[in-house]
């Protein structure tokens, strides 16, 4: 160890798998680390290329780092280069406390500050994604086998975990990737900021539906696509919009089978927005029929702050954000019948969609509030922090993507 470099007790490094998520996902909980007087630095792939998030984290007073990743796949060299970088970084900052999110920061990580000897080491558990939305199928079988042992090599040197929801805490204990002697806590999902996600009124006119997120398989996009057919066929007034992007990920929709959508009329694809709250303003019923292994999604929370009902799946993650009958309908994975069936509900009393949407409202005041789950975040890690509320400087909020 250096001699002329020590470890301070303010000094707070968060490493994400991307720099975006650091402002438009984290954004509260670094400004709530900064009003609690840590000095925090934050570290992400690209992040000197994305000259306006790196202006606007350093005007909040973060210290921002750069470092090598591929957010895909497992590259055995790449993902070395990746572990050299962050041990070099901590290295060079000597964080007190490490804060690791997504799957290649939590591992490279968590690995990279035990052999640095940061004192204190995080993980936060955003979801489980590609690897384990099925664990029984040809390539993901293997995949599965290798993110199991690298999580379990790196969560074991944790202080404590985080996890956004309570089956994935039970499903890393079951097949022992957590150690029983590390302690784990379940969260609120990230939160939302209800100040910046408010309620809006409710649009006239035929139901308009909604579905944001990444165009992945995994993420119900072709079941939504075809309850949407189908509905229209005896509802052609009603609007189901979708907006996202195709993806990197194996289980991308094709760009073929977005364009056939929008062709044939079942869907109005937004694309990519920078700003989601104009779209939630404009549909009645927010609509997620997701098999992803979700943390918590974050746009079922936006959309829910908002005050719109919501249908999801009964799967870790979503499940979590419906009380059935009361501000939504939660549906079977992959199944297009019932979920068909939770829309037609909605066309045919539109009066569910106020009082459903009204629930949401105080589901998210109550649960979900950002600074509420930011606060018992940081009481976990022993930090203090002050329970009122922070401002989130950023204008704009991209697709959820956690």
């Amino acid at each position: 160890m250096n001699p002329e470099i020590t470890i301070s007790n303010r000094r707070f490094l968060i490493v994400s798998g991307t720099c975006y998520s650091l402002v438009n996902f984290r954004g509260p909980l670094v400004q709530a680390l900064i009003k609690a007087g840590l000095e925090v630095h934050a570290a992400a792939p690209g992040l000197f290329d994305d000259a306006k998030t790196r202006r606007l984290l350093e005007s909040w007073g973060v210290v921002t780092h750069d470092f090598p990743m591929q957010r895909t796949g497992l590259n055995p060299w790449r993902d070395i280069l990746t572990l050299g970088a962050l041990y070099r970084l901590m290295r060079e900052i000597r964080p007190r406390v490490v804060l690791a999110y997504t799957i290649k920061p939590v591992v490279y990580g968590l690995l990279a500050a035990k052999l640095a000897r940061a004192p204190q080491r995080y993980a936060l558990i955003t979801g489980l994604g590609y690897a384990f939305a099925d664990q029984a199928s040809g390539k993901r079988a293997l995949v599965f086998q290798v993110v199991r042992r690298l999580y379990a090599a790196a969560l074991n040197k944790a202080n404590k975990v985080f996890f956004q929801n309570p089956d994935d805490e039970a499903l890393f204990r079951d097949l022992r990737i957590l150690d029983e002697k590390v302690p784990s806590q379940v969260l609120n999902g990230s939160g939302v900021d209800m100040a910046h996600f408010a309620r809006l009124p409710l649009p006239s006119g035929p139901p308009r539906f909604l579905l944001i997120a990444r165009l992945l398989g995994d993420k119900g996009v072709r079941q939504y696509a075809e309850a949407a057919r189908r509905i229209k066929q005896q509802h052609p007034e009603a609007v189901f919009q979708l907006a996202g992007k195709t993806d990197s990920n194996p289980d991308s929709i094709t760009q073929e089978e977005l364009d056939g959508w929008v062709r044939e009329g079942s869907i109005h694809h937004l694309g990519w927005l920078d700003d989601v709250r104009p779209a939630i303003a404009e549909c009645s019923v927010y609509v997620l029929p997701s098999y992803y292994r979700e943390g918590t999604p974050r746009s079922i929370l936006e959309a829910m702050s908002m005050g719109r009902a919501v249908i999801t799946t009964d799967a870790p993650g979503c499940r979590e954000t419906v009380t059935e009958g009361a501000n939504g309908y939660l549906i079977p994975v992959k199944e297009v019948d019932a979920l068909t069936k939770a829309m037609q509900r909605f066309i045919d009393n539109p009066a569910l969609v106020r009082v459903m949407g009204q629930r949401s409202h105080e589901i998210a005041r109550n649960r979900y509030d950002v600074h509420k789950v930011n606060s018992v975040m940081l009481q976990a890690m022993g930090i203090e922090s002050s329970t009122s509320s922070i401002a989130y400087q950023n204008q704009t909020n991209p697709v959820s993507l956690d």
